[in-house]
This record gives structure tokens, sequence and C-alpha cells, in this order.
């Protein structure tokens, strides 16, 4: 027989959920026989699997160490290639802690590197987040703990700024719902061709093009003059810009999504008729190839730099490139 405490980043779960990420080789069904014939109990009763378990409830199997053994699978610990071994210490790369309290941990992503990772080499902020979290829970003493961090939102590879992961069950379903109603407000910083000089909420309909990987957005006009049947490939974005600062030729520009589509900002700039520098996707030829001479940028210059979640806003200032290109540019900072 093994007992199991429930540790408080599990609490918040269906029993059936925390017994598959014990004995994470077990099918569902064997998880679900071993409770019907009480094998498995519940603070000491018999459990169906549904309940929502707390803080130090007791998860006891009456189970062999040999069939435990057989149905559970230890995680290889991997060496973190970026996370100094102590939590204490300063982070050894650009992925940088913004924030944590326990339930929620609120990131820095720079440019390169990946929310999730698209084969097996590579390396992305969730690794960072799983490695951050298993250091946590060794410094803490929560090695019973079997709630596995994950990211609840994404930015492209080469776009910069706020990544935010629940540390907790009960983090990762508020951030998860926050995005999912849309209750968490989202701010970007990005520099544009051309003189974008007053405030706009725009709607517009966005379409992408998976094979491809680029999307395409039309007005509201040329969206109604569509047939019924092309409409459907469309969704509806909504998009606030607001112009911080702005000369003859670019203008830094504060984004508020109100909807997230994916390359929402870049293609929306686009068919505004106000390119983001350096882009290469959705960008001007020759304003790209003036920044990548003069400022050796090889990407769209933007940066998620404000979350708002649950009345509390969360920064991540503009990165070095960024403020340097405002900087000679001539445009001003000061509002950011």
């Amino acid at each position: 027989m093994i007992e199991l405490k429930v540790a408080k980043g599990d609490e918040g779960q269906r029993l059936n959920k925390y017994l598959m990420k014990y004995l994470n080789k077990a099918p569902s069904s064997f998880i679900y026989k071993m409770l019907r014939k009480k094998n498995i109990v519940l603070n000491g009763k018999k459990a169906n699997g549904n309940e929502i378990i707390s803080s130090e409830d007791s998860v006891k199997l009456f189970l062999s160490d040999e069939t435990i053994a057989s149905f559970r699978e230890e995680k290889n610990k991997q060496t973190s290639r970026y996370v100094d071994k102590s939590i204490d210490s300063n982070l050894n790369c650009d992925i940088k802690v913004l924030y944590e309290n326990g339930d929620i941990l609120v990131l820095h992503k720079p440019v390169g590197i990946l929310s999730q990772k698209a084969s097996e080499s590579d390396y992305s902020i969730n690794d960072f987040v799983i490695e951050y979290y298993n250091m946590l829970k060794e410094k803490n003493n929560m090695l019973n703990n079997y709630f596995i961090p994950s990211i609840c939102n994404r930015l492209d590879r080469n776009t910069s700024g706020i990544i935010v992961a629940g540390l907790s069950q009960y983090g990762s379903q508020f951030l998860s719902k926050a995005m999912k109603e849309r209750s968490a407000d989202k701010y970007y910083f990005t520099i544009v061709c051309g003189n974008f000089s007053k405030k706009m909420h725009i709607i517009s309909y966005i379409s992408k093009d998976e094979k491809n990987n680029i999307s395409k957005v039309i007005s509201q006009n040329d969206y109604i003059e569509l047939t019924e049947k092309l409409q459907q490939n469309y969704t509806k974005i909504e998009t606030l810009f607001e112009p911080l600062s702005f000369n003859n030729r670019f203008t830094l520009l504060k984004i508020k999504l109100i909807t997230g589509k994916s390359h929402q900002i870049r293609a929306h700039l686009k068919q505004m008729g106000y390119p983001i520098i350096g882009d290469k996707k959705y960008g001007d030829e020759l304003v790209n190839r003036y920044v990548r001479d003069k400022y050796r940028l090889n990407n769209q210059l933007l940066h998620s730099g404000i979350l708002v979640l649950d009345n509390k806003e969360y920064k991540d200032p503009l990165p070095k490139l960024f403020k340097k290109i405002c900087i000679d540019e001539g445009l001003d900072t000061n509002l950011v």
C-alpha cells in the first residue's frame, strides 16, 4: 500500500486526472476498475474518480509495489540548458522571470525561441517552465506533486514579450479561463512604416492559409461583398491601435488585442497600409533592407509588453534593440 498526500499544486482537479498523472502508464480503465474495487480510496472512502481533490487529501493505493512500478514511469530529469541550478541566482539566459507567486509564472520570451517545441530537438519556453517548476518542487520539497505546468498563451518565434504559465492547478485554471473569456488585456508595441496619426478601433476579417502559414485581412465592406460560402473562410478580428510617437517615416504604436488570431497584428497592419518594420512576411522590402543594414534587425519588431490580469498589470520593458531604434529614429518611448 502507498499513501499519497495531495500537494497544494494539485488541488482543484478531478481525482481520476490526478491518478492518471501518477500512474502515467496505466489505461484509464485500470484506474476506474481499482476505484470500483476500492483498491484506490480517497480519504479512506470509496471514490468514483470525479471528486475534486483538495490539499492534504489522502489517496491510498492498495496495490503491490510491482503493480505500481509497471504502471508508473518516472520522468528522467534533464539538465537545463538555461536555468541556473539555484532558484535564487540570476537566470543565465535571455528568458527572464518577471513575476511568480506559486500559482502563476510571468516570463519574458526573447526573439528566436518557440513558445512550444515544433520538433524533439527544439528548446521552448514551455520546456523552461517545466524545468523551473521542477526546481521549485525540489527547493520546496514538493516531490509528491504531480501537476504538469504549461504555458497559457503563445507568441510567434520572432515576437518577444510576455508569456504566462500556471504553476498549480488553480493557477492554470485561472489563466486558461482568462484567456478563453478574453478577460486578460494584452498590449503590444511595434514600429510601423508611415505616419499613423490617430487612435483607431478597427474591426476586420482574417483568413489563414495553413499550408503557407500566412494570413489575409479584409475590411468589413469587402467581407460583406463576399458570397456566403467565401465568408466562411474568414473570422472576425478586432484591434485597437494607439500611436505614441511618429515622424515622417515611422510610428511607434501601442496595440490592444481584443481578439487574438494567428498573425492578427502583422496582417492587420499590412492591410491598413502600415507594415511592421523588419517583417519579412508582411513588411515592406525596402524598409526591411534599411533596418537590416543599419540595425541588424532580421525579424518583425513586435513586443508583447503589458498584460492586465484580474486588475493587476504585468510589464515587460522594451528590448534593447527596440529602444535603440526608437532613439535613433527620433521616436519618444516615454509613453510606453
